[in-house]
C-alpha cells in the first residue's frame, strides 16, 4: 500500500495549504467477474483497482481528488492541488501524527477467493444453472459469479490510521420462463462478506430452483389487479421498499440539507408503532458489513426508528459538521475514485409478534408480494414505485393464485404509518445501492409485514 510516513506527508501538505482536517483513502482491489448462459461460460474477467483518495475540509466546506499514481511525486502534486483549492477558506492546522487503530475482525474469512480456482467456481454455477433450468417453460439462464478481496487504508489528520480487508461474494441467478408469448423473469442473488466457504451455508442448486420457479409461476399467472387494498410484502427482499423509500431519507446526504422528508424530526413519530428499524454493519459477514467505514470510523448498529419514533440518522464526517452529530460510521464509497458520503450498510425492520400465516389469514383481500423487483424513488417526498417480481391474490385468509404486473405505488412516509401487521421472520436479501459516492453491497431486511392500504397498479377485472 502507502509508506506511512508518506501518508503522513500528505496528511501534512493538505493541512499546510489552509485546511483544518485531511484525510488520505488508500485501495488495492481485485476482483473476479465469470458470466455463464445457458450452462456455457462466456465471460470471465479478473482485474485489479489501485489508487488514492485525497481529501480536505475547511468547516462546511470540501475538496477532493483522486489518482492512480502511486508515485511519491504525483501524490505530493495531488495533495498540493486539494490544499490550494481549500486554501482561501483556512489558515492552516497542526498536526501531531497518525496511530494505528485496532480492532477485532467480525468477518472472518475460511478461503480466500484468491486461493480458488475457476473451475471450482464454474461447477458452483453449474449447480446453480441445474437447479434453474429444471422447470419446463425456462428459456434462458444467466449466472454471474462474482467476488472480489478490496484492501484500504484510511488516515485523517485526527491521527486516525486504519486498515481494513473486505472479502465479498456473491451469486446471482436470472431464469426466463416464455409461453404462449408471455416472458416472464426469476431473480435471486445470495451474497456475503465471506470467501469461497459461503456456499456451504446453503444449497446452490436449490438457490436455482428458487429463480426458475419464479419465472415459471409468473409466466402463467393472471394479472394482478388495481387500486387501493392492503399489501403484505414477504420478508427478506421486501425490504427493499424501506432501503429506498425510507433508508435513503435517513442519511445525512439528504437530511442535512433539508432535502428530506425526515429532516428535523427526531423524537418526533413518524410510523406505526409496531415498526423499529436499524442500520447495523456489525453483523458478522454480512453483504453490508464492515470493520470500519471507508472514513476509518469503526461501523456500529445504528436505531433509526424505535416503535415509531424517529431516533436516529446515518451520518458520515462531512455532514457530522453541518448537523452537528457524531458520525455513526456510516461514511461509503465504491472506490478511491469517490469521496465517501452517509450511506446505508444492512438496514432492516425489526421483527414483531405476528407468524407470516397469521398475518395472511387475517386478510381477506389484498396483494402477497412475494419477491420485489426494482423501481424508483424520489428521496425529498418518498414517493416511489416498485414492481412486484412474484405476486399472489389473497381472498378470505387464504393465497388463492399467482398474478403477475404488479407494481406498488406510494410515499415512503405514509407506507410507515399504515403498517398493521409485523411478522416475526426477519431475513435480509442482498443488493448493490446506487448513490453520489458509487455502487456498494447493501443488505435490506425486514420479517413479513402488512400495510393496510396500498396503490397497487395493476389490471382493473
Amino acid at each position: 500500500m502507502l509508506d506511512r510516513k508518506l501518508i503522513e506527508e500528505l496528511i501534512s501538505v493538505v493541512l499546510e495549504e489552509g485546511a483544518d482536517f485531511a484525510e488520505i483513502f488508500v485501495e488495492n482491489k481485485i476482483s473476479n467477474t465469470i458470466i455463464m448462459t445457458d450452462g456455457k461460460v462466456d465471460k470471465s474477467s479478473t482485474g485489479q483497482e489501485r489508487g488514492v483518495g485525497i481529501r480536505g475540509f475547511f468547516k462546511d466546506e470540501q475538496v477532493y481528488a483522486y489518482t492512480n499514481d502511486l508515485s511519491r511525486e504525483k501524490l505530493l502534486k495531488v495533495a498540493k492541488r486539494v490544499g490550494t483549492a481549500i486554501k482561501s477558506f483556512g489558515e492552516g492546522t497542526r498536526f501531531s501524527g497518525i496511530k494505528k487503530l485496532d480492532f477485532t475482525d467480525k468477518h472472518v474469512v475460511i478461503v480466500s477467493p484468491l486461493d480458488v480456482s475457476k473451475s471450482e467456481k464454474v461447477a458452483v454455477m453449474r449447480l446453480a444453472h441445474e437447479g434453474a433450468s429444471s422447470y419446463p417453460d425456462i428459456v434462458q439462464v444467466m449466472i454471474r459469479f462474482w467476488d472480489y478481496v478490496q484492501d484500504v487504508v484510511v488516515a485523517n489528520s485526527e491521527g486516525v490510521y486504519a486498515e481494513d480487508r473486505r472479502t465479498r461474494t456473491r451469486l446471482m441467478i436470472s431464469a426466463v420462463a416464455s409461453k404462449d408469448g408471455v416472458n416472464e423473469t426469476g431473480f435471486y442473488g445470495p451474497g456475503a462478506a465471506m470467501g469461497f466457504e459461503f456456499f456451504n451455508t446453503f444449497d446452490v442448486r436449490e438457490a436455482g430452483r428458487k429463480a426458475g420457479r419464479m419465472a415459471q409461476r409468473m409466466v402463467t399467472a393472471d394479472f394482478a389487479p388495481a387500486g387501493s387494498m392492503p399489501v403484505i410484502i414477504s420478508n427478506a427482499f421486501g425490504g427493499v421498499i424501506f432501503h429506498e423509500a425510507c433508508g435513503h431519507a435517513l442519511e445525512a446526504t439528504s437530511v442535512a440539507k433539508g432535502a428530506s422528508v425526515f429532516a428535523n424530526k427526531l423524537g418526533e413519530k413518524i410510523a406505526a408503532d409496531c415498526v423499529s428499524a436499524v442500520d447495523d454493519a456489525t453483523i458478522p459477514n454480512a453483504w453490508g458489513s464492515a470493520n470500519i467505514d471507508d472514513e476509518g470510523v469503526s461501523t456500529q448498529r445504528t436505531v433509526l426508528i424505535e416503535n415509531g419514533i424517529l431516533k436516529g440518522y446515518l451520518v458520515d464526517k462531512f455532514h457530522s459538521r453541518q448537523m452537528n452529530m457524531p458520525s455513526t460510521g456510516s461514511g461509503r464509497r465504491q472506490s478511491y475514485k469517490f469521496a465517501p458520503t452517509s450511506r446505508m450498510s444492512n438496514t432492516f425492520i425489526l421483527p414483531g409478534d405476528h407468524h407470516p400465516e397469521e398475518i395472511i389469514a387475517a386478510t381477506d383481500y389484498g396483494l402477497y408480494a412475494k419477491t420485489m423487483g426494482g423501481g424508483s424513488v424520489n428521496p425529498s417526498t418518498g414517493e416511489f414505485n416498485f414492481a412486484v417480481l412474484e405476486g399472489y391474490l389473497v381472498e378470505k385468509g387464504r393465497i388463492v393464485k399467482p398474478v403477475r404486473g404488479a407494481t406498488l405505488i406510494g410515499k415512503g412516509w405514509e407506507v410507515l404509518q399504515k403498517i398493521d401487521m409485523v411478522g416475526n421472520d426477519l431475513a435480509r436479501g442482498q443488493g448493490m445501492c446506487g448513490s453520489f459516492s458509487g455502487s456498494i453491497p447493501a443488505d435490506v431486511g425486514q420479517p413479513t409485514i402488512r400495510v393496510s392500504e396500498m396503490i397497487v397498479g395493476g389490471r382493473n377485472r
